[in-house]
């Protein structure tokens, strides 16, 4: 039997993330995510509820996750679902949670006004396609001057290039 385990969510933080790390040094991110639902009754009224999703986030994602995001900042959430069972040391009862494993999060909109980073490293000037992996901490080199581009001309068939659509 084919089975599929896929999330999509888009909503805003409720708290700012917490990042741990794992005794071999992983980053485990937690994050919680409020998703609004706006829909009409019956009776014509526009009713709006919400759904809290606690989502755990790992390895550079949490880090990056933990510098950059803060609570009321919106996302979009690509992950799957797993179960978290524990047995209650209280009650003695077995607990169960259902939680989202965030594979990817693209933060979403502006930093707020007035609002900053919480990392004080200066701007990365390169184009997302030149950066490496190094650390924030470590100041970015200054971007190359383009040459201008120069016009591009027109093919000689007049555009015909033999593709289908």
């Amino acid at each position: 039997m084919a089975s599929y385990n896929k999330v999509l969510l888009m909503g805003n933080l409720t708290r700012d993330p917490e990042v741990r790390y794992t005794p071999k040094g992983t980053a485990v991110a937690t994050l919680g995510l409020a998703v609004n639902r706006v829909y009409t009754t019956d009776a014509g009224e526009q009713k709006e509820e919400v759904m809290f999703v606690d989502i755990e986030v790992w390895g550079r994602q949490a880090e990056t996750a933990g510098e950059y995001l803060s609570k009321g900042r919106p996302v979009f959430v690509e992950g799957r679902l797993k179960l978290d069972s524990w047995d209650d040391k209280e009650t003695g009862q077995k607990r169960n949670k259902l939680k989202v494993v965030g594979e990817r999060v693209q933060f979403l909109g502006a930093p707020r006004q007035g609002a900053e980073f919480k990392d004080s490293a200066p701007a990365n000037d390169k184009p997302q396609s030149e950066r490496g992996r190094a650390p924030r901490s470590q100041p970015a080199a200054p971007a190359a001057e383009a040459a201008p581009a120069e016009p591009v001309e027109p093919p000689a068939n007049g555009g015909d290039d033999n593709i289908p659509f």
